[in-house]
């Protein structure tokens, strides 16, 4: 929990020093929706991290990856219940076959693997975070006629505040730790671009593509984590990793067209 606090007041750190014009602009719209602002942050923020974070404590990777790539049905389904919105044909294979490509990530290709996943507590946890986020990114659809820099002040703002009681539960339970010097690198990389960058990318591209597509891309998370880790770790890039990218973005390619010709 200390991580999703200090990673929100990073961010508002940041905007203070280099984006306090637009949020000025933007004001008088901000004001008057200020409680869907406020549990915007709150739920897709400060929520879906902590639960996240919890989660990893009780579950395995192999379950968490899976369970990840669940939000982008849960978003079209969303859509399709809030909205009305119309789920093509072919969105819904791109969406079966990003999903299989995620499966295929966490369980390293041994697709038998499967079989033996157990439910706990931490699974739990996963889907309410997935269920968070997805909303979340519905709920971006009817977001205020404001920039999405200004926007995303006052959710970053309503996260920080949120996660303050969730870091006084973490001390009264005697799981609080103070940031080591590499502690604090780490969250000042979370806070730039996973907290920051990613954030505004994302409201930008739900704006522009709608929230039923735009959460397809969301399974891409485990696809760059691999790279990544090739690139920084020097982890072995191996067969399932080739197998499941192309089954991603194949799927993603897809969910970009709204019916099969």
């Amino acid at each position: 929990m200390a991580i999703v606090m200090f990673r929100w007041l990073g961010v508002l750190i940041l905007i203070v020093f280099f984006a306090r014009k637009p949020v000025i602009m933007d004001w008088p719209v901000l004001r008057q929706n200020l409680g869907f602002i406020f549990t915007m942050g709150m739920l897709g923020f400060a929520g879906f991290n902590g639960l996240f974070y919890i989660a990893a404590h009780y579950t395995t990777a192999v379950n968490m990856g899976i369970l990840q790539g669940s939000v982008p049905i849960f978003v079209l389904i969303g859509t399709y219940t809030a909205f009305k919105s119309k789920i093509s044909l072919m969105q819904i294979i791109g969406v079966a076959i990003t999903v299989l490509g995620v499966v295929i990530v966490a369980t390293a290709g041994r697709l038998q693997d499967l079989i033996n996943l157990s439910f706990n507590i931490g699974d739990g946890l996963m889907i309410i975070a997935c269920l968070l986020y997805a909303g979340y990114t519905i709920g971006l659809r009817n977001r205020p006629r404001a920039s999405a820099l200004g926007l995303f002040t006052l959710f970053a703002t309503a996260a920080f505040i949120t996660s303050i009681p969730l870091v006084i539960v973490e001390v009264q339970l005697g799981y609080f730790q103070w940031p080591s010097i590499e502690g604090w690198t780490i969250i000042m990389l979370i806070t730039l671009f996973p907290s920051f960058l990613a954030q505004i990318f994302f409201m930008n591209g739900v704006e522009a593509i709608g929230p039923g597509r735009a959460g397809v891309f969301v399974n891409l998370v485990p696809i760059f984590a691999s790279i990544i880790a090739v690139a920084v770790l020097d982890e072995s890039f191996e067969f399932f990793h080739g197998m499941a990218l192309a089954f991603v973005l194949g799927g993603i390619f897809l969910s970009e067209h709204r019916q099969i010709k």
